[in-house]
């Protein structure tokens, strides 16, 4: 499994954006790759931004071209979601997952 990392950021004022196009389009498009596994979407308040991290979960690099393109590396940013944010990564970074650990069910 490999996890893509983005990271973008929005002023407070306007934080309400990016989570919406997370959900609207990007989550739904993701959804009809195959080899998507999933993702998180998560924030942190930074003085006057909001600072959003992006984990998804892949199968493998191959699956990740799918959706990127011919370099993985590089970040997909569509008008929609420059529209929802004041900076971002324009390069990703790929891990490895090495452990997947889950609570224990009871």
């Amino acid at each position: 499994m490999i996890i893509r990392e983005w990271r973008g950021r929005a002023r407070q004022s306007e934080a309400g954006k990016y989570p919406e196009y997370f959900r609207r389009e990007l989550m739904p498009e993701l959804r009809t790759i195959q080899g998507f596994l999933g993702g998180f979407l998560s924030q942190r308040a930074s003085g006057e931004y909001m600072e959003f991290l992006v984990l998804t979960r892949w199968e493998s690099l191959d699956a990740i071209r799918a959706f990127a393109g011919p370099v993985p590396e590089n970040a997909v940013i569509d008008t929609g979601a420059r529209a929802t944010v004041d900076a971002y990564d324009d390069k990703v970074r790929h891990y490895e997952v090495l452990e997947d650990i889950w609570p224990k069910q009871s």
